[in-house]
């Protein structure tokens, strides 16, 4: 049944690769951001097809995107295409004039995102990322009690995003109407992906492909450092080494179903330097997905979920003890008595008993980021007034993600400048 749209609004949308994220982009930017649908690109005729049957009729589908951004009709598009699209797709909608909401991750080489910045800034377009993270009130809340001194001083975060299922390992449906004729292959790879025979596997997995995706880098690990990089105020790391490799999907995949990554983040003026480990793992031995970050700190742990905040906080020791047992005696006995003059001995009484102090804070099971992002940027696109997760963001996740997939691949450590936003090696 076709969704119905607000006749008041006159904000409307094109959706630009109609598969499963895209599609439900587009029922969120309708349910949450009371935009309207009125036209779609894909590369696939099943697709279009469906687009009709889900949105209307009355939406213009086409394969060329361009014809897409040449409609006065639109005022932003959502890009929702492989990987390797993303950058020339959005470079081009801002110079037609388009407001811009793109999935994640923004590029698919670090190298195109200074022209994604060169567009925004030169046409002045609003461009959010699709890494919803960023807009959670999970992560808004975290990022709050972070600032104020709840887990001490920061030192070490980890995060993970496990699956244990084909799904959930890109192994998604593939049509049997699949073609040349029914899928244009050749536009799909244009000039930015090698030539090769139409391949179904190809086009429908394309995660699965250094040609079209950026593996679980791009995917998932830009997910989890678009949410650490908002809560924690960090513009990014400044060494990235990554490792891992293909363990249980060998269905011809040239990207790794396991990966572990190393990331070194400056001092600033809020945080001192701390480590962040990253891990994906697509056959994690029981489940169907993991989730969370656990910020470290000298006082507490603060661990994120989708939904939930976890916060246990012990406070720093009162006296940092000793060993002494190997001193010579009369030193032992000198050693402990001025030990005791800086640190006297406290007898415990039972109002000195604590229990250790946990707190949950819960968003609740329906809560979805998704829809929040999705308001922030119709919000966006209507007051015209910047927000958070624009260009410049965009890379800052972007960049690191990617030289996760370069060090793995080269089997080297990278360095990156999160201010000027530049690797080295």
């Amino acid at each position: 049944m076709p969704i119905v749209q607000s006749p008041n609004d006159k904000i409307q949308f094109a959706l630009i690769g109609a598969g499963g994220m895209g599609s439900g982009d587009a029922r969120n930017a309708i349910a949450y951001g009371n935009a309207q649908m009125v036209a779609a690109a894909d590369l696939y005729d099943g697709r279009l097809a469906r687009v009709k049957e889900s949105f209307g009729a009355h939406v213009f589908t086409t394969r060329d995107y361009r014809e897409v951004l040449a409609r006065a009709d639109v005022d932003a598009v959502i890009i929702a295409t492989p990987d390797h699209w993303h950058s020339r797709i959005s470079i081009d909608a801002m110079n037609a004039g388009k407001d811009v909401y793109c999935q994640k991750p923004m590029v698919q080489k670090v190298e195109q995102g200074y022209g994604v910045i060169e567009a925004q800034k030169k046409t002045g377009r609003i461009f959010m990322v699709g890494s919803q993270y960023v807009s959670s009130i999970t992560y808004q809340k975290a990022k709050e009690l972070l600032a104020a001194g709840v887990i001490g001083e920061l030192n070490m975060v980890e995060s993970w995003l496990d699956r244990n299922s084909a799904l959930g390992a890109w192994q998604y449906s593939i049509p049997p109407d699949a073609s040349p004729a029914t899928v244009d292959w050749d536009r799909y790879l244009s000039d930015l992906a090698p030539k090769r025979p139409f391949d179904a596997v190809r086009f429908f997995r394309w995660r699965n492909y250094r040609d079209y995706g950026t593996g679980v880098a791009g995917d998932l690990y830009i997910h989890l450092l678009s949410g650490l990089h908002f809560a924690t105020n960090s513009l990014g790391p400044t060494r990235v080494y990554s490792t891992g490799g293909l363990r249980h999907w060998d269905d011809g995949r040239d990207v790794p179903d396991v990966n572990l990554a190393l990331l070194d983040y400056p001092k600033t003026a809020e945080h001192p330097e701390f480590t962040l480990t990253l891990k994906v793992n697509f056959k994690s031995g029981g489940g169907t997905e993991s989730f969370g970050t656990k910020l470290i700190g000298s006082e507490g742990v603060m661990e994120i979920g989708y939904t939930t905040i976890t916060l246990r906080r012990k406070p720093r020791a009162a006296e940092p003890g000793y060993t002494i047992k190997t001193f010579a005696k009369a030193t032992q006995e000198k050693y402990l008595a001025d030990y005791r003059k800086k640190y006297p001995a406290q007898r415990p009484m039972a109002d000195s008993l604590r229990a250790e102090d946990e707190d949950v804070f819960n968003a609740g099971s329906g809560y979805s980021a998704h829809h929040d992002h999705h308001r922030a940027f119709w919000n966006a696109v209507r007051t015209r007034k910047p927000h958070l997760e624009d260009t410049v963001f965009g890379l800052r996740a972007a960049a690191p993600a990617l030289l996760c997939n370069q060090s793995l691949f080269e089997r080297r450590i990278f360095t990156w400048d999160p201010v000027a936003m530049r690797a080295g090696a």
